[in-house]
């Protein structure tokens, strides 16, 4: 990234609950990454799962974040606004013949990497089919930043992947990199669960000649069992009662080493710190912290 380039971050939660403490963890690591270097730092609403979405989440995402000091800069974009955008994309990748439609279902593909079955297939008129995107032998390289150096090899490793799926929904991998693109983020950060989706996403912004963001994955907060935080393992929502507590405590699960005067301190104050002494070097390599 030139020296001279404004850092921009994002946040992007999906609205299908409450804001959880393993969602509030990773907005904070990319908030303070951001704010360190000066930079911006925005947010969008996940919202084009439309099944998985839940009345309200959207709103109640943006107090607590509110709530805990983390304010965005610019307006708050929504991915259910996107949707001629995601299209007019879309087309160009199948003017250059690099989707194909899929009629496969899950219970017809038993291994990970989908074996093509599709591809050059004639599928009726009228057929409920996804999308898939044409891999090659490329091999996609990337410096995470916590990481360090990752390389795949893209066909032999994730094969054909989906960019629409049957019900008519663009799939994350191909929103995701629209969205950072619209909003100009350079600087990604997220958790280390969605590492092995960073080399589909960089071979589509080279389809698509997009910028290519700085990447860091951070590592995910797991429950006693070893379960990532998560709406699924039934994850609770953040407790707005004590600010400052739960943000003493993002810091120390950073690895920030806040001291313990701070202890008692309001988020402000704690943010105020945060930003000046933020460090993400102590959690280099990690997958995971438990809670």
């Amino acid at each position: 990234m030139p020296q001279n380039q404004v850092v921009i971050g994002r946040f992007a939660p999906s609205p299908t609950g409450p804001l959880h403490f393993g969602s509030l963890y990773t907005a904070l690591a990319s908030f303070l990454e951001a704010r360190s270097q000066q930079g911006l730092w925005r947010l969008r609403i996940d919202d084009i799962d439309t099944p998985r979405n839940i009345k309200g989440s959207g709103e109640l995402i943006l107090t607590t974040l509110e709530r805990f000091g983390l304010h965005w800069d610019g307006s708050v974009a929504y991915q259910s606004r996107q949707q001629a955008v995601y299209d007019e994309m879309l087309g160009r990748l199948a003017s250059k013949q690099l989707v194909y439609p899929c009629v496969c279902s899950r219970k017809q593909l038993s291994a990970d990497i989908y074996p093509g079955s599709c591809k050059g297939r004639l599928i009726g008129v009228g057929r409920p089919h996804a999308l898939r995107v044409k891999t090659d032998t490329r091999t996609i390289s990337f410096d995470d930043g916590l990481q360090g150096r990752q390389t795949h090899h893209l066909a032999g490793q994730h094969g054909d992947f989906i960019l629409k799926r049957k019900d008519r929904i663009m799939a994350y991998q191909f929103a995701v990199v629209i969205d950072d693109a619209e909003q100009q983020v350079n600087h990604v950060v997220r958790g280390f669960d969605l590492l092995d989706s960073t080399p589909k996403q960089i071979y589509l912004q080279q389809l698509l000649g997009l910028p290519i963001p700085r990447y860091m994955h951070v590592p995910v907060i797991v429950d006693s069992y070893g379960y990532k935080l998560s709406k699924q393992t039934q994850a609770t929502a953040v407790d707005l009662t004590k600010p400052g507590a739960v943000m003493f405590e993002l810091l120390a699960l950073l690895k920030q080493r806040p001291p313990p005067e701070l202890q008692d301190a309001p988020v402000a104050e704690l943010l105020e710190w945060a930003v000046l002494h933020w460090n993400p070097a102590p959690l280099f390599q990690l997958q995971r912290i438990h809670r």
